[in-house]
């Protein structure tokens, strides 16, 4: 095959995956490892400029999949919060969410409470944050406002997505069992 061929195949698969990357975003919506694209509507989103690329984007996933890695398979939530942070769009829900979920197993609180705010203003369905919100409520001893985001998270994906089962497995447990989340 010659090299032009080659190229032409690699243009044709990258295109293929870009396209198709959109139809898989409901996939997403419970904040994975890849980040959701914004919701429709959205004003807080920056307009882009004309000359930014497909190339930037994938730049922005990959480097948000470092920092769920740095989350979830490092424990370094200091270091995710850096991650996080560096990409620019913090006031995406899939951001702010982990951002947020990183302070609160740092133990600060005040602050992931704000980004779990921030989070739920970006997309007000999105069901990962309304799941770590209420486990941190659980963790502030807040049982009352825990079944309050049990409740929207079920009214969003039903009581059989993971997120509603998790949060639900947390208030079943005594209050003060001292468990964190």
């Amino acid at each position: 095959m010659s090299r032009f061929a080659v190229r032409l195949l690699v243009l044709a698969m990258f295109s293929m995956a870009l396209i198709a990357a959109p139809l898989l975003s409901s996939a997403y919506a419970a904040g994975g490892d890849n980040p959701a694209p914004p919701p429709s509507g959205d004003k807080s989103k920056k307009k882009k400029k004309s000359d930014s690329s497909y190339l930037e984007d994938a730049a922005f996933v990959q480097n948000y999949r470092a920092a769920y890695t740095t989350i979830y398979h490092r424990s370094d939530y200091a270091g995710a919060i850096a991650q996080l942070k560096a990409l620019g769009h913090d006031d995406r829900a899939d951001v702010a969410n982990l951002i947020g979920y990183s302070y609160r197993k740092l133990g600060d609180y005040e602050v992931s409470q704000l980004w779990y705010e921030r989070a739920l203003n970006a997309d007000p369905n999105h069901v990962r944050t309304w799941q770590y919100y209420g486990l941190w409520q659980v963790e502030q001893g807040n049982r009352d406002q825990a079944n309050y985001h049990l409740k929207r998270i079920g009214a969003i994906c039903g009581i059989d997505c993971p997120e509603y089962k998790s949060l639900a497995a947390a208030l079943e447990k005594p209050p003060g069992s001292g468990l964190v989340y």
